[in-house]
């Protein structure tokens, strides 16, 4: 690690990052008031501190060589693997989940890093696979490093924070050059057990009960014969492509595989939710059928967005938060109370910097020569612009609640600490990337 290097950091990248952080803390700050203009709440001062140390953690982790954690990488995943378990049964129950640990008021939630680990150690994996001509091999692979520390999250359970890892393991592994068709299969299970969850929901809530045919997701008699009628199709396909060598054989066997596994994580679902996590989904489709209970948090948020206008009414004049009307404030909805005091302006503004963020981890992605850090670069750029998209989405009523923090602007120690961990990534591959 040296000094000199400092000013071959990527500052646009270190910057953008630096000027999301002061706009939650200021924004923090504003949750905290009251409408008498009292403030309330010392979160502001908490994240000032964890801003500091987020930013000096940043500087250090960017001036010391991204390589030196290729071979700690195997350790930190299984580090934090096990510190998940930990948690699952003797961390703090938190909002229905033990998602935290820790000593009287000091904690961390290990998820937070946990995704920050597994970027490093799938990248390593993924260079030291690059030679296999076995794409589905190491597709497999990939899926296990991610899927371990996802169903020790959904066990907490956290389902927000356990999708993160999904479109990290896409996009990592499509950049790796693993055949598309094998990325596009799980986004495609992903997708079709997303809708075939919501399917009857919608019928029944949303429509009224007009097709009742959409209901057979419910009827395990009906699921269990398409389980069976699917999965028979599936095997028939496989034995005829090793017999004939037909493609049309192959994609049969694709496309019901797909219905198969979707099918049964559907169902599954509709048993395994909770049903607090069922009235995200109801309310996600129609927030006024439980207006003053789930459908609240996406009504005021709205209404919060909404009222800013374009320019906003200013800083530190909502009525929303001030008044208490919007819940989780200062963490999932901090950029409803952003829209309404800053507006559309505002809006755009925290948009640009999300997108410089990605672009610059996208350029130092596509610049440097080690391929280890190019599936980094990935990981993170899939990181950050997956919870903008989500949370962003969540406040304006177009995506489910799920619980995801906007990165760097939302209260929370472990959440910006390891945001600023993986901009210094970014930084020490961006410095090095001529040199591996």
């Amino acid at each position: 690690m040296t000094l000199k290097r400092i000013g071959e950091i990527d500052f646009s990248l270190l910057f953008a990052s630096i000027i999301l952080t002061i706009f939650g803390i200021l924004f923090i700050y504003s949750s905290g008031l009251t409408s008498l203009g009292v403030s309330v709440s010392n979160e502001h001062i908490k994240q000032i501190t964890w801003a500091v140390a987020g930013v000096l953690i940043a500087l250090i982790v960017a001036l010391t060589d991204y390589r030196r954690l290729y071979d700690w990488s195997l350790y930190l995943y299984i580090f934090f693997i096990v510190l998940l378990i930990y948690t699952r049964f003797f961390g703090k129950l938190v909002n229905g989940a033990r998602a935290w640990v820790g000593i009287g008021s000091f904690g961390i939630q290990p998820s937070e890093f946990a995704k920050i680990t597994t970027i490093l150690f799938l990248a390593r994996y993924l260079d030291q696979s690059s030679r296999s001509h076995n794409s589905f091999f190491r597709f497999l692979v990939s899926c296990l490093i991610v899927f371990a520390p996802v169903l020790v999250i959904l066990a907490q359970p956290d389902l927000g924070t356990a999708l993160v890892f999904i479109p990290i393991l896409l996009i990592m592994t499509y950049i790796a050059g693993l055949s598309l068709r094998y990325v596009s299969y799980l986004a495609l299970i992903i997708l079709l057990t997303g809708i075939l969850t919501i399917l009857p929901l919608w019928e029944t809530y949303i429509m009224g009960g007009r097709f009742p045919s959409l209901l057979f997701i419910t009827n395990s008699k009906v699921v269990l014969f398409l389980l069976f009628s699917f999965l028979l199709t599936t095997l028939i396909s496989i034995f005829g492509f090793n017999r004939y060598k037909k493609n049309y054989f192959y994609w049969l066997a694709y496309g019901f595989s797909i219905g198969t596994i979707s099918l049964l994580f559907s169902f599954a679902a509709q048993h395994v939710l909770k049903e607090y996590q069922v009235m995200r989904l109801i309310v996600f489709l129609n927030p006024n059928i439980d207006a003053r209970g789930s459908g609240w948090n996406i009504i005021q948020s709205i209404t919060a967005i909404g009222s800013g206008g374009f320019f906003g009414k200013g800083y530190l004049q909502g009525t929303q938060s001030h008044y208490r009307f919007l819940p989780e404030q200062s963490t999932d909805f901090i950029f409803s109370i952003f829209s309404e005091e800053w507006g559309f302006i505002g809006g755009i503004i925290v948009f640009s910097l999300f997108l410089l963020i990605c672009l610059r981890l996208i350029r130092i992605m596509k610049t440097t020569s080690d391929p280890f850090g190019a599936y980094i670069a990935a990981g993170l750029s899939a990181l950050y612009s997956f919870h903008f998209i989500i949370n962003v989405g969540m406040t304006m009523g177009i995506m489910p609640i799920t619980g995801i923090p906007l990165l760097f602007m939302s209260y929370g120690g472990s959440s910006l600490l390891a945001s600023m961990i993986g901009i210094g990534l970014a930084c020490s591959i961006y410095v090095r990337r001529y040199e591996h």
